[in-house]
């Protein structure tokens, strides 16, 4: 029906005639004789000259023939690719006619309510920046699947319908009509099944796998969202993050011309202690500072005999926080677990303006100074604490002051290493608690910690980041039965408990599992933040309303009392309006 797209359309095409199909952006009329229509595509938009009597409306589907021309003297448009020309000469077949849409289908459109915009996603869909987002998403599935078929990688379809697994986020259940009283649970990830891939001699696996937690919504958030899931047998750490950055730089590349670095590496103590979080955005600065050694003795009560002393520098931030900024930042400290917030103001000189300052010695005074590197105009914040606490308080803090939105600026990938195998003794069991699944390899150099220190012992987990969000997350698998039941003996799971939670998993790793590990890429955040989009809703044709909502479709819904039979359900609470 057509011989060109309407944004395709160049000086190169005048004198040619051609055929565009689209819907009408805008419509001009030129006196009684003339019409400018804007047509548009998902390519972008062409301006046809039809007769003044071709009565065609906002959203028609046309489809017009005619001849490219440049646009008299004076009227091309530098702002459209194709500002030179126009078509002429039109003949004009209506296609569809269309009812006025309840919002504009341009950039306005982004000021309407999300509501409103995903009840009727379909038009929003027609939008310049929708289109785009979607091809953005298309050309990075695409770049990784080109990533990883030379590398001998298989693509598995793995079950939505499996048995309910602990992976750390509530499931959504689905019951069994056929078993009434037990349930399937989507999945929250392929992991056993990836696993058993590994066991069964697929070697390299791969999928764009669905996956879904009954978890709340936010932006980077999803009950539904899809993954780049890879598994790979004989394999250590430094291969799997190898194969991921190729994959994930290779996208990258895909979407934008702009140079991308090395994917750096550093390790999870590294980052708590510079950035204060596990998820460091290293597109700016303000690290943490250790301070603890120069309060050696100090005679400032807040500070002697202090674990860690840490310190984080504002650039010109003595100019935009005044008292009542300062008083809020001492209570958003609070609030994080700190019992306190120092600041000081540098001003020329080296002197530094402070409450505490009469507390200091100026020995003290000057090795902040020197440790921080302040200049004039700069603030610093100095928290006093156990390490963890010092750390994720600055960190926190770090993050409100100068971290950029995650879509703006230039693409900070960075590989986090090392995390701790355990977070913390349960204090009902007095034993450990897991960082990840209990699959999860230990550090080989530190098994010998397992049961003496266990809060001592690495794992060979691996998380990527960029622009500070998680995009994913991987380790090396434990692939032999002997230490797999020392972690559920510290985990205080049993034989019998583990065979009746992980039996159809466990088993099949006594017929010979190789060593394997794997990772799982977010693709709904990478597209976003390449997108240039600070949420991901933006990058997923169909999503959730933050409340859970589809105001399109109307789900979730009631079912029948028939369905609920025929399921061995009854509710007995009342379900929620959609208003609620």
């Amino acid at each position: 029906m057509r011989t060109h797209l309407c944004g395709d359309l160049r000086a190169e095409h005048v004198g040619e005639t051609v055929s565009v199909c689209g819907w009408v952006a805008h419509r001009r009329q030129h006196g009684q004789a003339l019409s400018f229509v804007d047509l548009r595509d998902h390519s972008g938009l062409v301006q046809v000259v039809v007769d003044g009597s071709v009565d065609v409306r906002s959203e028609y589907v046309l489809r017009v023939t005619g001849t490219v021309v440049i646009r008299p003297a004076g009227t091309a448009n530098p702002a459209l690719a194709t500002g030179e020309i126009e078509l002429r000469d039109c003949a004009v077949e209506i296609l569809s006619t269309a009812t006025p849409p309840p919002f504009p289908l341009d950039s306005r459109a982004d000021a309407v309510d999300e509501s409103t915009r995903l009840a009727y996603r379909y038009l929003d869909l027609r939008r310049e920046r929708m289109q785009r987002n979607l091809r953005t998403r298309s050309a990075v599935l695409l770049a990784m699947r080109a990533a990883l078929a030379p590398l001998d990688f298989v693509e598995v379809e793995t079950p939505l319908l499996m048995p309910s697994t602990p992976e750390g986020a509530r499931e959504f259940i689905v019951p069994s009509r056929q078993f009434p009283g037990s349930f399937y649970a989507l999945p929250q990830s392929p992991q056993l099944f990836k696993q058993l891939l590994m066991v069964g001699g697929t070697d390299r696996y791969f999928q764009f796998a669905r996956c879904l937690r009954d978890e709340d919504l936010r932006a980077d958030r999803q009950y539904e969202f899809t993954q780049l899931d890879l598994e790979m047998s004989f394999v250590d750490q430094d291969d799997v993050l190898e194969v991921v950055s190729g994959a994930v730089l290779a996208a990258a590349r895909a979407v934008t011309s702009e140079p991308v670095p090395p994917i750096e590496r550093i390790t999870w103590h590294e980052a708590m202690n510079r950035f204060g979080v596990d998820k460091p955005d290293l597109r700016f600065g303000m690290e943490l500072v250790e301070l603890t050694a120069i309060f050696a003795g100090s005679g400032f009560k807040a500070f002697a005999g202090a674990p860690t002393i840490k310190g984080i520098r504002v650039p010109g931030g003595s100019a935009t926080h005044n008292r009542r900024r300062l008083d809020d930042l001492t209570e958003r400290a609070k609030s994080l677990g700190a019992k306190g917030l120092v600041w000081m103001r540098a001003g020329a000189g080296g002197e530094l303006e402070s409450p505490v300052k009469k507390f200091l010695s100026p020995e003290e005074l000057a090795g902040i100074v020197a440790a921080t590197e302040a200049v004039d105009g700069d603030l610093l914040l100095l928290v006093a604490d156990e390490w963890a606490t010092t750390c994720e308080v600055l960190g926190q803090l770090r993050n409100d002051l100068g971290r950029p939105p995650a879509a703006q600026g230039p693409l900070r990938f960075v590989w986090v290493v090392d995390f701790p195998l355990f977070v913390g003794v349960d204090a009902a069991t007095g034993r450990p608690k897991p960082g990840h699944h209990p699959f999860t390899r230990p550090h080989p150099d530190d098994l010998d910690k397992m049961e003496s220190d266990p809060l001592a012992v690495r794992s060979r987990a691996y998380d990527l980041v960029l622009n500070g969000w998680e995009l994913g997350s991987g380790s090396i698998r434990i692939h032999e039965s002997e230490l797999q039941q020392r972690i559920f003996g510290l985990l205080g799971i049993t034989p019998e408990a583990a065979n009746a939670r992980f039996g159809f998993f466990l088993t099949p790793f006594g017929y010979g599992a190789p060593p394997h590990g794997g990772f799982a890429v977010g693709i709904d955040r990478l597209v976003a933040i390449l997108a240039g989009e600070e949420n991901i809703r933006e990058v997923i044709a169909f999503p959730k309303t933050q409340s859970g909502l589809d105001p399109l479709t109307g789900a979730p819904t009631p079912v029948t009392d028939r369905q609920l039979r025929e399921l061995g359900v009854r509710v007995i609470a009342e379900a929620p309006t959609s208003a609620s």
